[in-house]
């Protein structure tokens, strides 16, 4: 029996790189994701079709770690798959076809979207759908950590496996849905994709995780999240360094992140929008994930000037995602948007800048 799967892609709104160390984040799926056509095939392989992609093919007894495969969305496939076996969930052969309506290396947690996505074929085929998202979610990431390479949080699987706007506090393990609508505040959200590329940046984004969990070490704890603010305040450090750069917008971002949350909820503009710049401003200067001499690329920090220019008294910008490439997120008063759009399509393409809605 054929079944049909939707999975939403994310955009991050608050807690730049917070999710790796167990912090805050504010998140939601939007009105783009991926769409499969699912059906079980009584093989011992899952067989995918994906629009832009090779067929792929993985044996379910050929599930181990193949570092050669890191970055791959074949890995993933073979991720998830591990995943459910080592939990003692069924697993079987299946084909997929996928259709996408998610922009190629825009931020918006492809390869989450991917995972759940497979996550949820096996557990719709296999499970009678009794699975909870939170354990959809956690296979996900799996599959990202270990057969992807990618050292990321739980951010982007969460998010797409419940399908709504979510706060979520991973050392407290609060989640809570909230009731999000940019439109209603008078305001647009949108991504202007710069066009810089995600090709050679896997030490880049693995630093930044690394420089954090270093800092927390000194604390005898294995993340930021298990540091106590007040004691890491209270040390004279060296603002030159980088990985106590990096924890200082830890500790900023993740205090910053409910107070954002609620400026959403009260519908308060003027509050998000001063608060959404900070943000900005920390990933800038101190989480410093805007270029990297790995590549050299310098179009997302283009993008943030041009912003900065264009919005300065009147909106908000900052950094999308893991950062170094990729897309600028930007808020501003609806009847600007228009002028915004053509700005950052003049220059970064036509069709670069989009409207993001929150589902």
């Amino acid at each position: 029996m054929k079944k049909e799967i939707f999975v939403s892609g994310v955009t991050e709104l608050a807690g730049n790189h917070t999710d790796h160390q167990n912090g805050r984040i504010l998140a939601s799926s939007i009105d783009l994701g991926l769409r499969a056509r699912v059906e079980a095939n009584g093989a011992d392989s899952v067989r995918i079709r994906s629009e832009g992609y090779d067929f792929m093919e993985v044996k379910l007894n050929q599930l181990a770690v193949r570092t050669g495969e890191f970055g791959q969305p074949v890995a993933l496939v073979r991720g998830v798959l591990a995943a459910f076996q080592e939990l003692g969930l069924r697993t079987g052969g299946f084909d997929a076809v996928i259709r996408s309506t998610l922009p190629a290396g825009s931020g918006l947690s492809s390869s989450s979207a991917f995972s759940v996505l497979l996550a949820k074929s096996l557990n719709e085929l296999f499970n009678g759908g009794e699975i909870q998202p939170i354990v959809l979610a956690r296979v996900a990431q799996r599959a990202e950590n270990r057969h992807f390479g990618k050292p990321c949080g739980l951010m982007g699987q969460l998010v797409c496996a419940l399908g709504h706007t979510v706060y979520a506090d991973f050392t407290t393990r609060e989640v809570e849905p909230i009731r999000a609508n940019f439109r209603s505040m008078g305001l647009t959200l949108c991504l202007t994709d710069t066009g810089g590329s995600h090709a050679g940046l896997d030490t880049s984004y693995a630093r930044i995780p690394a420089d954090m969990v270093y800092v927390a070490n000194l604390f005898d704890k294995g993340v930021l999240g298990d540091v106590d603010p007040a004691q890491f305040w209270s040390r004279g450090w060296d603002a030159s360094n980088r990985p106590v750069r990096r924890a200082m917008h830890f500790f900023n971002e993740n205090e910053r992140v409910p107070r954002m949350r609620d400026a959403l909820k009260a519908g308060d503009a003027a509050a998000y929008i001063r608060l959404m710049n900070e943000s900005g401003r920390s990933s800038e200067e101190l989480l410093n994930n805007i270029v990297t001499s790995a590549t050299g690329d310098t179009k997302l920090a283009q993008g943030l000037e041009k912003s900065a220019r264009l919005l300065e008294g009147r909106g908000a910008w900052r950094v999308h995602g893991g950062g170094f490439a990729g897309c600028v997120q930007a808020l501003m008063p609806q009847d600007y948007f228009p002028t915004y759009q053509q700005e950052m399509d003049r220059t970064f393409g036509s069709g670069a800048c989009r409207e993001i809605r929150l589902v």
